[in-house]
């Protein structure tokens, strides 16, 4: 495909007001189709050029990706028109118009285009899938060849939504422990490079022995200007490293595990993936996508390496010709309560509400644990702050309180 243009056209649209704007097309053919299903009559199309401080400046790594909320509002959206009669293309037009994602909008010009060469939406789709998950892709594609294309999308969307609520959920417990711990880390890394110094000097000009605290405070002290900037370079590379690798499969495999042994954190991390895995699988039955491709794409989209392992396991045991629940009772992610009702929904043929049950299940224990979490850490981190700090402080007024001693 040529590469994509600036185009400024000035047309009329159906109520025969002048409007003007911008698309980016590869052919001033391509602008014209496109005008035409957003129902704007072209009256001048010229090419836009752009110089380079007015180009889009995108740098690696800090350039805006497709966030799931983003995802969220475009497939509900989607839906929305596609259920009042819009056809797919001037669905696609508006929505590449209003995004106010440049990344997304820029997906879904793309996506637009490939429709109007004859490809279909599914594939157009799935040649994005650096950008849009597996299970977009493959609930698009079942919606598309099943005829209900509107369904799969709103299914879609609700499914994103409520991945949205719960990862909003989970941030806003950790925001107020995070910033207090950090507040903590920066009021002793100051304390030991701006006000420790200056009790120092003054120690060292009473003469005599120092306490032991305040000893050892001083120390850290004198030993800041050398620790503390390979300390900021080496958080900065490996915060660099994380982001390149964290989800290599070698890493993965290491980190994962270990995550679902922590005291507190681990059980919630296992019922976040449960409730993302049953609601997942629940709407990719629903939408008619194929058991075993689902567990695989349910298995990908988990967010946990153990999980995923755990899923690709119980895929080949379908495939030979066994029930789902069977051997996911094998494995040590599921609880019994999950192995259990999904066996109960297999059985009956309710599987897909099932799913959905225990997915609200655990959506509503992650909102508890989150909450009870958030009430545990708060003292115990207003107590390490006032341990931390107060011991500093305290450790510093030690020789002011034998200050006879020490000039004597």
């Amino acid at each position: 495909m040529a590469a994509a243009l600036t185009f400024a056209y000035r047309g009329r649209d159906a109520a025969g007001k002048v409007v003007k704007g911008k698309l980016e097309a590869s052919s001033e053919g391509a602008v014209v189709t496109r005008l035409r299903t957003m129902g704007v009559s072209p009256i001048a199309i010229t090419e836009s050029s752009s110089t380079g401080l007015q180009r889009e400046i995108s740098i690696p790594g800090l350039s805006k990706g497709v966030k799931l909320k983003d995802l969220a509002i475009m497939s509900r959206q989607m839906s929305t028109m596609i259920g009042s009669g819009l056809s797919l293309l001037r669905t696609l037009s508006i929505l590449s118009e209003q995004t106010e994602n440049p990344k997304l909008a820029k997906i879904l010009t793309e996506i637009r285009e490939d429709v109007e060469t004859g490809v279909s939406f599914s594939d157009a789709v799935g040649k994005h899938a650096q950008y849009l998950p597996p299970i977009m892709i493959n609930m698009v594609r079942a919606g598309e060849t099943g005829g209900f294309l509107e369904g799969a999308l709103d299914s879609l969307a609700t499914n994103f939504e409520k991945e949205v609520k719960l990862m909003g959920t989970i941030k806003s417990a950790m925001t107020y422990p995070v910033v207090v711990l950090c507040m903590s880390l920066a009021a002793v890394v100051i304390m030991l490079t701006f006000i420790v110094p200056i009790f120092a000097k003054m120690f060292s000009s009473l003469g005599g022995q120092l306490p032991l605290p305040t000893q050892i405070l001083v120390d850290l002290s004198h030993a800041m200007p050398w620790v503390l900037p390979p300390l900021i370079v080496a958080i900065i590379a490996f915060s660099a490293w994380w982001r390149g690798h964290k989800n290599d499969e070698k890493v993965r495999a290491f980190v994962d595990p270990l995550k679902l042994r922590l005291p507190v954190f681990g059980p919630l991390g296992q019922k976040i993936a449960i409730a993302r895995f049953s609601r997942n699988f629940s709407n990719m039955i629903g939408a008619g996508v194929p058991i075993l491709t689902a567990l695989r794409i349910v298995g990908e989209v988990s967010g946990n390496y153990v999980l995923e392992k755990a899923l690709i396991q119980v895929a080949e045991s379908v495939r030979q010709g066994e029930s789902i629940a069977s051997p996911l009772t094998e494995t040590e992610v599921f609880p019994m309560m999950v192995t259990q009702m999904i066996s109960v929904g297999e059985d009956s043929g309710s599987l897909e509400t099932m799913l959905e049950k225990i997915a609200s299940f655990y959506d509503a224990e992650v909102q508890a644990t989150t909450e009870a979490l958030t009430s545990l850490i708060e003292p115990l981190l207003i107590a390490f702050l006032g341990v931390v700090v107060g011991g500093m402080i305290v450790a510093l007024y030690m020789p002011i309180f034998q200050i006879t001693s020490l000039i004597h």
